[in-house]
C-alpha cells in the first residue's frame, strides 16, 4: 500500500455510498440562530459514517457547512481562511464566477430561490430513509435542531427510481475511488483512460492525481488540545481539519420536461422514432443507459466501460452530447500506437490525427462524484417543479466542478464545436461576440452535420451553494469552537 489505511469511521457515508436502498430523502437548508445551541447539537449529531453496516440503517443523516455557517458558529477566521477561495466566496456572490458557470439570464443568482443575498444557507442536512421511514425521522431531526437553527427551506426529493426527470437512466458514470490506496503517490503519465481515481481527488488530506495534497486548514496542535483532529500525512506536526472531508456542490436544477419533449417533437415533425433518436443523441445514451458506442462484452454489459477513442468525429455519440461533455474519457495524451516513437509524436504534436483529438483536457483531473436526487414538489411561485438536486463531491471546487461546468458543459467551443453549449443544461446565452449558442450538431458519416437550431432553455438554476462536508472528527472539533471568549 502507498499510504496508511483509510479510517472509514471518520468519513461521512455519502462519499462511499449513494444510499440507493434509502429511496426517501429530504434536504434541509438551515441558518444558525443560537451559536451555542447549534454547536451543542453538532457535537452529538447522529452523522452516519462510511463504514459498512449490515443490515443498512433505517435512516441516515449527512451534514455539510457553508463558509458563512462556520463564521456563524464562531470558528476562528484564520482557521476558515485555510479553505479554498471558491468555498469562501461562495457560488452566488461573484459576477465573474456566475458568467463562467453560465449562471446568467434566467440562471442568474438574483433570481434564485436560495443561495444568494440573504438566502445563503449556513448548513445543509441530508436525510435519507428506507421506505416509510422518512417522515418520523425528519420530524425528530427538525425538533432536535430547533434550539440552534432555523429552517430556511426544505427540499424534498422524489422516490429514487434510477431515472432523471427527462426519463433517462442516471448515475451511471461514476469514478471508482482507490479506497485501498494502491495507486502510486506520484504524477505518473496515463496513456489510457481509467475509471479508478486517487482518493485525494475526493477526500482532503490524501494525495491526488498530481501526487500532491490539496490545500486545506492545517492547525497548530495547540489549537486542538483534545486531539480531536487527525494529524496531516504531509505535515505530521499539524492537525488536519480537512482530512476525510470533501467539498460539496449543490445546485437545484429545474427541468422543463414538457418543453424538452415538445421541442424535440417539433424538430422531428411529429415522428416518435425520430424524436427518440434526437433525444438520445443529445443525451449520448438511450433511456436505459446504453451509450451510443459499443460497451464491454459482458453480461450484463458494463454501461461505463467505454471511451470515445474509436469515435473521434462523434458520428456515433455526438461531440456535444451531454455525457461526452460531462466526462470526455480522455487520457493524458490522445490515443495512438504503443511505443516510444508514437509517444514522442503525440507528445510533440507531430501526429496530425492525434493533434486533431487533443482538444479536451485529461479527464482524470476533473472527475466529479455525483450524489444528486430528482425532485417533484410545489417549490416555486408557479406551482409544481420537477428537476434535480444536483450534488457532487470533490477536493477542488475550481479544478473539478467549476472546470467541468465552465470548460466543458457551458463552453460554446467544447471539442472544437461551433458555438453550442450543453444540449440539456445550456443557458443558450449568446457567446462573447454575440453569436447564438442555441443549436446542437449531430455529425454524419458523409456530408455536413445535421444541425438542430433554436433550442430553448430546458434547465433553469433555482439555487446553489458550496459546502464543506467535514470528516466526523473534524465536525466534533468545529462544534467545540467558539465557546471561549
Amino acid at each position: 500500500m502507498s499510504g496508511a489505511p483509510v479510517d472509514l469511521d471518520d468519513i461521512q457515508g455519502l462519499v462511499r455510498f449513494g444510499y440507493k436502498h434509502h429511496t426517501e430523502a429530504c434536504f434541509l437548508l438551515l441558518r444558525v440562530t443560537d451559536p451555542a445551541a447549534a454547536r451543542a447539537w453538532l457535537a452529538r449529531a447522529p452523522v452516519a459514517s462510511a463504514a459498512t453496516t449490515e443490515p443498512p440503517p433505517a435512516t441516515v443523516l449527512q451534514l455539510a457547512l457553508g463558509s458563512e455557517g462556520l463564521r456563524a458558529l464562531g470558528v476562528a477566521e484564520d482557521t476558515i481562511a485555510g479553505f479554498s477561495p471558491e468555498f469562501l466566496s461562495g457560488m452566488g456572490n461573484d459576477p465573474s464566477r456566475a458568467r463562467r458557470l453560465g449562471d446568467t439570464g434566467a440562471n442568474a443568482p438574483s433570481g434564485w430561490l436560495w443561495g444568494s443575498g440573504a438566502q445563503i444557507p449556513h448548513l445543509l442536512l441530508m436525510l435519507y430513509a428506507l421506505p416509510g421511514q422518512l417522515q418520523a425521522w425528519q420530524a425528530t431531526i427538525e425538533a432536535q435542531c430547533a434550539a440552534g437553527f432555523e429552517i430556511m427551506t426544505r427540499l424534498p426529493c422524489g422516490e429514487l427510481r434510477g431515472n432523471e426527470p427527462f426519463g433517462f437512466a442516471d448515475g451511471i458514470s461514476q469514478p471508482m475511488l482507490d479506497w485501498r490506496r494502491d495507486r502510486a503517490v506520484r504524477d505518473a503519465e496515463q496513456l489510457r483512460y481509467t475509471n479508478l481515481s486517487c482518493l485525494g481527488e475526493f477526500l482532503l488530506g490524501y494525495p491526488n492525481e498530481y501526487g500532491g495534497y490539496t490545500d486545506r486548514p492545517l492547525l497548530d496542535p495547540q489549537r486542538d488540545p483534545q486531539a480531536l483532529l487527525p494529524r496531516a500525512e504531509d505535515a505530521p506536526h499539524r492537525a488536519d481539519l480537512g482530512r476525510n472531508g470533501s467539498y460539496l456542490v449543490m445546485r437545484q436544477l429545474q427541468q422543463d420536461v414538457d418543453g424538452f419533449w415538445q421541442a424535440l417533437d417539433q424538430l422531428a415533425e411529429g415522428d416518435p422514432a425520430l424524436r427518440e433518436k434526437l433525444a438520445t443523441a443529445m443525451v449520448g445514451r438511450t433511456r436505459s443507459g446504453h451509450p451510443l458506442l459499443p460497451t464491454a462484452k459482458s453480461s450484463p454489459p458494463d454501461l461505463n466501460a467505454f471511451t470515445y477513442n474509436e469515435d473521434p468525429r462523434g458520428t456515433l455519440c455526438p461531440l456535444g452530447a451531454h455525457i461526452r461533455r460531462a466526462n470526455p474519457r480522455t487520457a493524458d495524451l490522445p490515443p495512438g500506437d504503443p511505443g516510444m516513437v508514437s509517444w514522442l509524436m503525440r507528445t510533440l504534436g507531430f501526429d496530425a490525427q492525434s493533434l486533431e483529438q487533443d482538444r479536451v483536457a485529461s479527464t482524470r483531473f476533473h472527475r466529479l462524484l455525483r450524489r444528486g436526487r430528482a425532485y417533484h414538489h410545489a417549490q416555486g411561485p408557479e406551482g409544481a417543479e420537477t428537476g434535480l438536486h444536483f450534488i457532487c463531491l470533490g477536493a477542488s471546487i475550481s479544478r473539478q466542478f467549476e472546470f467541468v461546468q465552465g470548460a466543458w458543459l457551458h463552453a460554446p467551443h467544447f471539442d472544437g464545436l461551433p458555438n453550442e453549449s450543453d444540449p440539456l443544461l445550456g443557458s443558450r446565452a449568446a457567446a462573447a461576440d454575440g453569436t447564438a449558442t442555441d443549436s446542437f450538431s449531430i455529425p454524419q458519416l458523409q456530408g455536413t452535420d445535421q444541425r438542430l437550431p433554436g433550442l430553448p432553455q430546458f434547465v433553469t438554476l433555482r439555487g446553489g451553494a458550496y459546502f464543506f462536508l467535514p470528516g466526523i472528527r473534524a465536525l466534533r472539533y468545529l462544534a467545540s469552537q467558539g465557546a471561549a471568549p
